[in-house]
């Protein structure tokens, strides 16, 4: 697995995650960027025993993009606390289908996980497990159909950017899940993450 370190220290790993692989080990078993960080950095560092490595966000499986892992339990700790106040800016490249109604928007909807179908809906806000979603964007580009958009994340829902844009008609390119009938059969999703510290 090619991971691309982007920056190290002696407290923080920020890599550039592959598509099409998982953060964490899985049903599939497939090698996972866990495990193999930390199968790396015993080996390269020639560490004896464990290796700790602090996973703080996560990125669905077939997204791309930047990922920060805490070298030390110390950074893990501040690192959580620092996405808990959302002082980790988390911001996405996205293609969508169509033409948005307008060049920067914010998008509001409830959603709920179907946890055996790892499904996610928009719900009404009464609904008894409904978490509210919010998310702002910024058209940068639009053509063939096609918009390329900026999005700031600033709730961490499952699957939320993919799920919010499919609500208001404009699903994410290549989104075999939430996709409808412009998406082409084993197309990539267009999603793309960068980090601001």
């Amino acid at each position: 697995m090619n991971v691309p370190i982007l920056y190290e220290d002696n407290h923080l790993l920020v890599i550039e995650k592959p598509v099409n692989v998982p953060v964490q080990e899985d049903s599939s078993k497939d090698l996972d960027v866990f495990n193999h960080l930390k199968q790396f950095i015993k080996v390269r560092d020639k560490k004896p025993g464990n290796v700790y490595l602090g996973l703080v966000h996560r990125l669905d499986r077939p997204v791309g993009g930047a990922m920060v892992f805490a070298k030390t339990s110390k950074a893990g700790s501040r690192l959580s606390n620092t996405l808990r106040k959302h002082d980790l800016k988390r911001y996405y490249l996205a293609v969508v289908m169509g033409k948005l109604p307008r060049t920067k928007g914010t998008l509001t909807h409830y959603l709920w996980k179907n946890r055996k179908t790892n499904q996610v809906y928009t719900v009404d806000k009464n609904h008894n497990q409904a978490k509210k979603a919010y998310l702002s964007y910024e058209v940068l580009a639009y053509q063939h159909g096609m918009s390329l958009v900026r999005v700031q994340l600033h709730t961490g829902r499952s699957h939320q950017i993919r799920v919010q844009f499919q609500a208001i008609g404009s699903p994410l390119y290549g989104d075999q899940k939430y996709g409808d009938h412009r998406i082409k059969p084993h197309s990539q999703i267009a999603l793309w993450v960068t980090l601001i510290l």
